[in-house]
């Protein structure tokens, strides 16, 4: 039964699909708030990351994963379309997975696939969004939910918001909250639309750009660029989380290859040594020795 426009669905059968705990607990209590069932939340299995470090959350286990929910780790994207059917879902909500959702599992819930994408689509297709949009000197962080597709981040736009970016803000765990909760309140609108089988408004062609994992060209700060251009590219690095195939940003300081991991705009009044730039100062927070 397709509802009317303006008709807010209750009781659905949703499975969440996300890698990473604060994302994943917040996003389940809402949809759980809003009269729905949560059946599962499932994440990849990955052998090849098992001797990565433990991630800043923790590891996901049966004691810190959302309680009433089928934790469930698929070993392969192909095993992913069968899962789903046997969990008979209405909707399926993924954000920050890394694996691209094959046709046959998109197609299993009653009433589709969405993402959550922190860009403003077509904008900023890709695995990190925010990076750019900090290495473009953009004022905004946006958040789209979108119907999937085959493609990667190019499914019809269902709702759309922003937040601003605070020069302040140096990490994810600061930037992230204000990001999440934007996404959040936007879920009413995005059921919504999907309760009244609205396809959602197609991205448009131009403006299409794809946010790709850094390279050589932006891994060395350049003293010459303006200090704000210079702590953006830090914490663009910074929430990327990207150590392969190439990290960064390094710089010499007191004739030693640093990796520069959180700078200031303005003296932040705890003895952090000034950098002359193009424009003037900024001040080095923290830094770290290369890896290698």
């Amino acid at each position: 039964m397709i509802a009317r426009m303006g008709e807010q669905p209750t009781g659905w059968r949703i499975v969440v699909i996300a890698v990473v705990l604060p994302i994943a607990e917040p996003v389940i209590a809402a949809l759980r708030e809003m009269g729905h069932d949560v059946v599962a939340w499932v994440l990849p299995r990955r052998p090849q990351l098992r001797d990565r470090p433990t991630p800043p959350w923790g590891e996901t286990t049966d004691k810190t994963a959302p309680q009433g929910v089928n934790v469930i780790l698929a070993r392969d994207k192909a095993d992913l379309a069968p899962l789903l059917r046997g969990l008979e879902p209405d909707v399926v909500i993924t954000w920050g997975f890394p694996w691209k959702l094959p046709p046959d599992a998109l197609d299993v819930p009653r009433y589709g696939s969405v993402n959550l994408h922190p860009a403003p689509l077509p904008r900023h297709r890709g695995p990190i969004p925010m990076s750019w949009a900090l290495r473009e000197g953009d004022t905004e962080f946006f958040v789209t939910w979108h119907r999937m597709d085959a493609d990667l981040d190019t499914g019809p736009i269902l709702a759309q918001t922003s937040v601003p970016i605070l020069d302040e803000e140096t990490t994810i765990f600061e930037m992230g909250p204000r990001v999440l909760q934007a996404s959040i309140e936007l879920l009413p609108r995005v059921l919504e639309r999907l309760a009244a089988g609205d396809p959602g408004d197609p991205q448009p062609t131009e403006g299409a750009s794809w946010a790709g994992f850094f390279e050589e060209d932006y891994a060395t700060i350049d003293w010459s660029r303006t200090a704000r251009e210079i702590h953006n590219q830090v914490r663009a690095w910074a929430i990327a989380f990207q150590t392969e195939p190439v990290d960064g940003p390094f710089a010499e300081l007191d004739g030693q290859r640093v990796k520069v991991t959180r700078t200031s705009l303005t003296d932040p009044g705890d003895g952090s040594p000034a950098h002359e730039t193009g424009d003037g100062q900024i001040w080095i927070v923290e830094t770290e020795e290369p890896a290698s």
